[in-house]
């Protein structure tokens, strides 16, 4: 079995088939979904879909390009929503200053905001760093300093310095589509390194659709093809990184397998 660790099930392109989709990913192996939130409109829809199907869990978060339109969100709102029993991790967020859709310090507040929430209630914080490391690790060092919290970098595509870092922070890392491409050199090499227990795997799906899919609207099922290229390029049987992968989501995320 794998799971797909980070799926966006109501954006364009798989909203309209949900059902369909999900079908198509459980015969393909895919046994377990994290259906993850990008603001907070999304917020019911995300966890409904989670109340909706047994397999699939919901994240409440803010990703990094939203923070300017939410200025005025409050820690205790964040924290409600951490209770809901579907709610099994806090995010998207992070920085992200490649596209800086939001001002910097908005996103840096924010992604602060949400850590304090996750060391509270010792959920995983899911977070999305691009074209920001320095300002990531400032932040995850300083904040780890006032006690510890689980926490995950998902879709890596970071340097390998940045990755070791994390890692000896604690973090997770997981791994999508985007090893599978070509020009992902740098990241491939990474990707043979990360420790057994703290390697998941992800689509990101509408995002990022994996080869032979590339062109494609990515779906959850597709985490099958990179589960099988990661598996090739570490030397595992596929068998082997499913078992361990799917062990190391039901670790980080306990609360879903509570």
């Amino acid at each position: 079995m794998l799971v797909d660790s980070h799926c966006h099930l109501e954006y364009k392109g798989l909203v309209e088939e949900r059902d369909e989709v999900l079908t198509r990913a459980r015969e393909a192996g895919v046994g377990a979904f994290l259906n993850i939130s990008t603001k907070q409109a999304e917020w019911p829809q995300v966890v409904g879909t989670a109340n909706a199907h047994p397999d699939v869990w919901a994240s409440v978060g803010i990703h990094p390009h939203n923070a300017d339109d939410h200025p005025g969100l409050a820690r205790d709102e964040l924290l409600e929503a951490t209770y809901d029993p579907r709610v099994i991790a806090i995010g998207e967020t992070g920085l992200d200053y490649y596209y800086d859709h939001s001002d910097r310090d908005a996103q840096r507040e924010l992604f602060r905001l949400h850590i304090d929430v996750a060391r509270e209630v010792q959920l995983p914080v899911i977070i999305h760093t691009r074209d920001a490391e320095e300002d990531t690790l400032a932040i995850l060092s300083e904040e780890m300093g006032k006690g510890a919290f689980p926490a995950l970098i998902h879709c890596f595509t970071a340097s390998p310095e940045f990755g070791q870092r994390v890692l000896e922070l604690g973090l997770s890392i997981s791994i999508s589509g985007i090893v599978t491409f070509k020009n992902a050199k740098e990241l491939q090499e990474f990707a043979r390194q990360i420790p057994q227990d703290r390697l998941l795997v992800e689509t990101d799906c509408p995002f990022l659709a994996p080869v032979p899919h590339r062109g494609k609207t990515c779906e959850p099922g597709y985490v099958d093809d990179t589960a099988r290229f990661l598996a090739d390029l570490r030397g595992e049987s596929f068998d082997e990184l499913s078992r361990v992968t799917t062990a190391n989501f039901y670790r980080l995320f306990s609360k879903a397998a509570a």
